[in-house]
């Protein structure tokens, strides 16, 4: 908790207040000296517009049901219900600035599943800054990912 409320205040400290015809600025880097994994940034940094916080989003229907099946139908299924939450605030992939997440058992050959159907939503240019951690469960046994993510709209 207390790693998110920091995530949380460094975020708030990187968007200043922004007129209303200003479009927010984000800027996706890959800093010299570090390993720089095509599919996300190291580093971004977002000024003018709207924080979006989008909570966790998992592999269930909009009655709140798990939809079964393997990692990979559960994780297009997130990122589908993801694309839904971020619409609701004007928001899309293209304005998401950070990703956090969470895979039951993670191992590499789950990251490779997630990282493969992870590349039909995100932009190859401008991938968010991202962390994905292995849990040992989620809310309901069946689940095997969620996915948790940052953005920053006009305001």
């Amino acid at each position: 908790m207390p790693r998110l409320l920091a995530t949380l205040l460094m975020l708030l400290c990187l968007v200043p207040l922004a007129r209303a015809d200003d479009a927010p600025e984000i800027e996706y880097l890959k800093p010299k000296g570090l390993f720089n994994v095509p599919s996300f940034s190291q580093v971004t940094t977002a000024s003018g517009g709207k924080l979006v916080f989008v909570s966790g989003q998992v592999a269930w229907d909009s009655q709140g049901k798990p939809v079964p099946g393997d990692l990979e139908a559960q994780t297009r299924l997130t990122y589908d219900n993801l694309k839904v939450a971020l619409a609701a605030a004007g928001a899309t992939f293209e304005d998401v600035v950070k990703m956090t997440v969470f895979v039951k058992n993670l191992d590499t050959e789950k990251w490779k599943t997630i990282s493969k159907v992870r590349s039909e939503y995100l932009s190859k240019e401008r991938p968010p800054a991202s962390t994905m951690i292995g849990v040992q469960g989620l809310v309901y046994d069946e689940l095997l990912i969620e996915i948790e993510a940052y953005a920053v709209v006009k305001d």
